[in-house]
């Protein structure tokens, strides 16, 4: 089956709603009945419990708990290195921002999306990137869903953009076109010590329930179907490499977008 066909029925699904739904069951304290869920997910998706801050399944009160446990201290040491991985993934796509603009992100094979799209149509913000590069790393259900801090780095903005809610694996990936600039995201833009800035892009997909930042608590919903800006330059909001900065409640992939060299 080619991917474009089997993604043809999310293009049916009422994906908004469904979304809506479980996001609202996901955040449920249904007691031994949450409890099977969580197990019924540990087993169906092989989550490794022994490295949660705690691994009894029936500790946690809610499917969301349970979806953004905290890791044991230790168990993600930082690397060495100027740049660590924000979450817990794999590396989808990696590389240089291409076209005669430079501003060209790789999809999957056959499909680009552009810097301004992903940002949310923010030209000025968009060509701080043309000719850098970008990660896209996708997030499976048993991953570990909180995002930390790729860098040290100040929040400048935080950008809500309204959108799709496809899902987000590989095979959507290759059959949705623009699909990272299409679907529901929070796009944070930092500054880094060395006075340059970087972008960590958070995007939903379907059954996302929401999307959270340290700084600001839970970002949607509301969805009211607009763009939404919050500014930071004027508060000294620093954040060490390594911190967590957010986390997904369901989902999902990250965009990080770096400026050349």
């Amino acid at each position: 089956m080619s991917d474009r066909l089997a993604v043809l029925p999310q293009y049916l699904l009422p994906k908004q709603a469904l979304t809506q739904l479980m996001g609202k069951l996901a955040g449920l304290e249904g007691g031994s009945a949450t409890t099977a869920v969580i197990r019924w997910f540990i087993q169906r998706y092989k989550v490794n419990m022994s490295e949660a801050l705690e691994a009894d399944p029936a500790a946690y009160k809610s499917f969301n708990q349970f979806f953004t446990r905290p890791l044991r201290p230790g168990v993600r040491p930082l690397a060495d290195a100027d740049w660590v991985c924000p979450v817990d993934g794999a590396i989808s796509q990696l590389g240089r921002i291409t076209g005669a603009a430079g501003d060209q992100i790789f999809q999957a094979k056959g499909h680009h999306y552009s810097t301004q799209a992903l940002v949310g149509g923010d030209a000025a913000l968009a060509a701080q990137f043309a000719h850098g590069h970008f990660a896209t790393i996708y997030l499976s259900p048993r991953d570990y869903h909180r995002i930390h801090m790729p860098c040290a780095g100040r929040l400048l903005r935080m950008i809500y953009v309204p959108g799709d809610l496809f899902s987000v694996n590989p095979t959507t990936a290759r059959g949705v076109p623009g699909l990272f600039a299409r679907n529901e995201r929070v796009v944070c833009v930092f500054e880094g010590d060395d006075g340059r800035p970087w972008v960590n892009v958070l995007v939903g997909a379907t059954i996302v329930g929401s999307m959270a930042t340290v700084w600001h608590g839970i970002v949607n919903p509301p969805r009211p179907g607009t763009v939404r800006e919050w500014a930071y330059h004027d508060r000294e909001l620093r954040l060490a490499r390594g911190a967590e900065m957010g986390r997904f409640l369901l989902g999902s992939t990250v965009v990080l977008l770096f400026p050349p060299g």
